[in-house]
C-alpha cells in the first residue's frame, strides 16, 4: 500500500480529493426514501418487543425519524468497496507508477473488498490475488473469480487472513502490493466519497420538497431561494454498519464540522460489536470470531479505523442488534421498499428500528421536530438461496413472531400504513 507518511490527511477536503478522483470508475447511488419505514421508525415498540430487555416496563421511546437510504448495494459489484479499492489503486499509481504495479496487488476479504480490488485490477490490467476465508458466500467467491482473481482460501479471523496473504506473498504473488480491505488512509478516503453524495443528495430532495409544498400552496418560489433556507444541515445524522470501520470512519472524516452526527452499527452476536465494546473500554479490540450472518461486518476496527472512530468528537455513538432484528429489518427493505440487500447492509436501519437506546437518544435530542436520517444499504451481494435460508418454512417461531411484531407496532397503525 501506499507509504502512510506520503498519504493526504484525513480531512473533508482530502475526501473531496478522493472523489474527483475516483468519480470516473464509480456509480453515483441513488438516494432512497420510504414513508412506511419512517412510520415504523416514528411508532413506539410494543411491550411485547421490549420484554427480556433493560427496557422491559419502561415506557417505549416515539421518536421522529425521516430516513434517507444511499444505496451502495447498486454500486459496481454490488457494494460500497469499490470506492476505497479504486482510490488505492488510483494513489498508488500516482506513488508507484504504472511499472511498480506490474507485480500486481494482493488482499484478504470475506468477499466485498475481494471483488472491488479485484475489478479495479482488472480495470488498470494488473493481477489480483485474493485471500477468502473458506465459509465465504459461493456467490461471492465466484463473483470475485469472474473478475480473474487468483483466490487462495484461508480461515475466517483477521490473523488466520493475514497469515494466509504472508503465505502467498513469499510464494505466488511475490511483488505484489498489499491493498488492506480497511485499515489504510487511502482506504479511508474513498468509502467517505458516499457521504459527500449522500449530504447533498439530501440537500436536493429536501429542496424539492419545500418547493413543491410552496407550489402546492399556490406560493411559487424558485429553487434558488429555497436552496438557502435549507441550510447545511438538512442531514441530522447518518449512520453506517461498521465492520473494519473503513466506512464508518470514512463518513465521519467527510462529515467532520457539518453538524451531522455519525453513529455506527454491529451486530452483537458472539461478540461481533467489538467497536462498541472497544470504545466502552477504550482499548481496541484486535480479534472478533464471530458467524453473525451479517458477514461482511465480523471484523475487528484497524488502527487506523480506531483512530477516528474512538474519538467521541467525530464518532458520537455504536450500537448493536441481534440477528433477529437485522433479519426483521432486511426483510422490510426487500418486501416495503422492494430493494435487495445482504443483511450486513441493513444493521444501520435495524439500529434505528429496534435498539431503544438509540431511539431514546434520538428522540431526546431530536424533539418534536425529529430527524433526516441517513442510512448506508452498503451492499446487495447476495443470493436467492441464501435470502431463502434466511425467511424460508423452517423460520423458527421466535422469528416469525418478531416479524409480525414489527407490523403490528403502536397498536396497528403500522399495519394500516403498509395496507395504504
Amino acid at each position: 500500500m501506499a507509504d502512510i507518511t506520503t498519504c493526504p490527511p484525513l480531512t473533508r477536503e482530502s475526501v473531496r480529493a478522493a472523489h474527483e478522483r475516483i468519480k470516473p470508475y464509480i456509480h453515483l447511488t441513488p438516494v432512497l426514501t420510504n414513508r412506511t419505514l419512517d412510520d415504523i421508525a416514528s411508532t413506539p415498540q410494543s411491550a411485547e418487543a421490549l420484554r427480556s430487555t433493560q427496557f422491559e416496563g419502561e415506557e417505549p421511546a416515539s421518536p421522529k425519524i425521516r430516513f434517507f437510504f444511499k444505496c451502495e448495494n447498486l454500486q459496481r459489484v454490488g457494494a460500497f468497496k469499490v470506492r476505497g479499492a479504486f482510490h488505492a489503486l488510483t494513489r498508488l499509481r500516482e506513488v508507484k507508477g504504472r511499472e511498480g504495479l506490474k507485480k500486481g496487488v494482493i488482499t484478504h476479504s470475506s468477499g466485498n473488498h475481494a471483488q472491488a480490488l479485484s475489478l479495479a485490477a482488472r480495470t488498470f490490467r494488473i493481477p489480483a490475488h485474493i485471500v477468502m476465508p473458506t465459509i465465504s458466500t459461493p456467490s461471492k467467491i465466484a463473483a470475485t473469480r469472474s473478475y480473474g482473481a487468483h483466490i487462495h482460501f484461508s480461515g475466517s479471523t483477521s490473523s488466520e487472513r493475514e497469515a494466509a496473504v504472508a503465505t502467498v506473498l513469499a510464494s505466488d504473488a511475490q511483488g505484489a502490493t498489499l491493498v488492506p480491505p480497511y485499515d489504510h488512509p487511502d482506504i479511508m478516503l474513498g468509502q467517505g466519497t458516499m457521504a459527500l453524495e449522500l449530504e447533498a443528495q439530501v440537500h436536493g430532495l429536501l429542496v424539492e420538497r419545500r418547493v413543491h409544498a410552496e407550489l402546492q400552496g399556490q406560493t411559487p418560489v424558485a429553487a434558488a431561494e429555497k436552496e438557502e433556507d435549507v441550510g447545511s444541515g438538512a442531514l441530522d445524522a447518518v449512520i453506517t454498519p461498521c465492520g473494519g470501520g473503513g466506512m464508518l470512519s470514512g463518513v465521519a472524516t467527510a462529515l467532520a464540522g457539518t453538524g451531522t452526527k455519525i453513529f455506527g452499527a454491529e451486530p452483537e452476536f458472539e461478540g461481533a460489536d467489538d467497536a462498541k465494546r472497544g470504545v466502552e473500554r477504550r482499548e481496541r479490540i484486535e480479534s472478533v470470531k464471530s458467524l453473525t450472518i451479517a458477514d461482511g461486518l465480523r471484523t475487528p476496527l484497524g488502527v487506523h479505523t480506531w483512530e477516528v472512530i474512538s474519538d467521541e468528537e467525530k464518532v458520537q455513538g455504536l450500537y448493536s442488534v441481534s440477528e433477529e432484528q437485522i433479519k426483521a429489518a432486511m426483510r422490510l427493505v426487500l418486501e416495503r421498499m422492494k430493494v435487495v440487500v445482504e443483511p450486513s447492509a441493513v444493521v444501520g436501519l435495524a439500529v434505528c428500528l429496534f435498539n431503544e437506546e438509540f431511539r431514546k437518544m434520538v428522540e431526546t435530542e431530536a424533539g418534536d421536530e425529529g430527524w433526516n436520517v441517513g442510512v448506508v444499504l452498503s451492499g446487495g451481494n447476495t443470493t436467492v438461496d441464501a435470502i431463502s435460508k434466511l425467511f424460508g418454512a423452517d423460520a423458527s417461531e421466535k422469528e416469525k413472531e418478531r416479524q409480525e411484531g414489527v407490523m403490528s407496532m403502536g397498536g396497528g397503525k403500522v399495519a394500516e400504513n403498509i395496507a395504504g
